[in-house]
């Protein structure tokens, strides 16, 4: 009863903090990158330390980017600063509707949206002739956007705010949460942690002959499969009809915990890969002219 009543009283602290929305909380993000630097080639592994001491010029000393896990929150971060990067703002999510066909393109006006800023750092992380302080914040944005695209409700919804407005209860927590935050932290951090646990014990579940499929497709792909699993196992669980009349509350009880652990765990270890991929494409050589 005490660590359920300190539980109770941690998350009512935790949700009462005036903190910018993030996708994952610092746990996810962190195991992403630490995920994509385990499976990077080692010239990729080299060239990323070498931007990350560099991070001092993006002159935000209380959001440091010295490591791959800083940089990888370091978007999120930056929120607190006010207007200096407020027009980042939507490049971390993209609302699109999982109760209509898919579409791309669907609520990105301007290509501010997370689908459309993943390729567009992954080429000014490549562009050596950009300035030092350019390459560092794309490489942040790249690692910290792929992270996002992962995260389901950061690319399907259902008209709130990806699920920022579906009051909802997860297990023994029937207080002030909602569904997003149960997929941004809640379930995020339980699943992480869950035997074996920790970014690298995530990756071991996967097989190494698999991870080279994962890493395969495009951008669109891996927003469509994220799109679907909001409709499935977000909305899928949380409502007894995903694209139904919502609930007063929404609940997700101990059993369905337990099955949604292997497919954030999944979905974890999917984002680390590719943002890999992702990765060591930016930093290839340059094929000879």
């Amino acid at each position: 009863m005490l660590r359920l009543l300190a539980l109770l009283t941690g998350l009512a602290a935790l949700l009462a903090l005036p903190a910018p929305a993030s996708a994952w909380w610092e746990y996810g993000h962190e195991s992403v990158a630490t995920i994509a630097d385990a499976q990077v080639r080692p010239a990729t592994r080299a060239a990323i330390r070498h931007l990350l001491a560099h991070s001092a010029l993006l002159d935000t000393p209380t959001c440091p980017a010295r490591t791959i896990e800083e940089a990888s929150v370091w978007p999120d971060c930056i929120k607190t600063l006010g207007d200096r990067f407020s027009y980042a703002t939507s490049w971390h999510y993209q609302d699109i509707d999982v109760c209509r066909p898919f579409d791309i393109n669907e609520e990105c006006a301007g290509g501010n949206c997370v689908t459309k800023q993943i390729p567009r750092a992954q080429r000014m992380l490549a562009d050596t002739r950009l300035p030092m302080r350019d390459r560092v914040q794309a490489l942040a944005f790249l690692i910290h956007f792929v992270g996002d695209l992962h995260q389901p409700l950061h690319v399907g919804e259902r008209g709130d705010q990806g699920g920022n407005k579906v009051t909802a209860a997860y297990g023994y927590i029937a207080g002030r949460t909602n569904l997003h935050a149960i997929w941004d932290g809640l379930l995020a951090d339980r699943a992480i942690s869950s035997p074996p646990g920790g970014a690298l014990g995530i990756l071991s579940e996967v097989p190494a002959a698999e991870r080279t499929g994962i890493a395969a497709g495009k951008v669109e792909d891996w927003a469509r499969e994220s799109w679907q699993l909001a409709h499935d196992s977000v909305y899928g669980t949380a409502f007894d009809d995903p694209c139904g009349p919502p609930p007063a509350r929404a609940a997700i009880d101990q059993d369905e915990i337990r099955a949604l652990v292997p497919v954030v765990r999944l979905q974890i270890a999917r984002g680390g890969i590719r943002l890999a991929r992702l990765l060591d494409e930016a930093f290839a050589p340059a094929p000879p002219r």
